[in-house]
């Protein structure tokens, strides 16, 4: 079996997993730190934390067993192990493409209706945390494409 570029145990895949892990953890960051409270009260923002807190220990752990694979030069070749890869990059890829999109819309909302909570910009932060998200899903679906290109390979 060759490696596919950027799958499960390859130096490509690791890189995956990391950059959704770093895009993760910053848009948690722009949406947890210096907000007001208000910001829980609109279903979305709270989507938005509870998605990145799933998406971040999801893309650690299998950037740690990335590592492992890759130090030890042995693709994963266990079908049922990628199944279980494939199936939670497609939960999260899914979730987390619904969630920068209803987030950034509503922030979108808030700063054109003028809403006075929107002041000292903390709806860019808004906006901006929906980008991370944005971009956690890009890296996620590549992650899940080329894990599940990979897949039938293996049975």
């Amino acid at each position: 079996m060759d490696k596919q570029p950027g799958a499960m145990g390859t130096s490509g895949g690791l890189a995956l997993r990391l950059g959704q892990a770093t895009f993760s953890v910053s848009s948690l960051f722009f949406m947890c730190f210096g907000v007001s409270f208000f910001s829980y009260s609109y279903a979305p923002f709270c989507f938005l934390v509870t998605t990145m807190g799933l998406v971040t220990p999801w893309s650690l752990g299998l950037a740690m067993i990335d590592t492992f694979l890759v130090l030890a030069k042995r693709p994963s070749n266990q079908p049922r192990v990628l199944s279980a890869v494939v199936l939670g990059d497609w939960v999260l890829s899914v979730l987390s493409l619904a969630v920068s999109c209803s987030t950034a819309s509503v922030a979108d909302f808030l700063i054109a209706s003028g809403n006075v909570y929107c002041r000292d910009n903390i709806c860019l932060r808004y906006q901006l945390s929906a980008a991370m998200a944005f971009l956690t899903w890009i890296l996620s679906s590549a992650s899940l494409l080329l894990n599940l290109w990979l897949l039938p390979t293996l049975y």
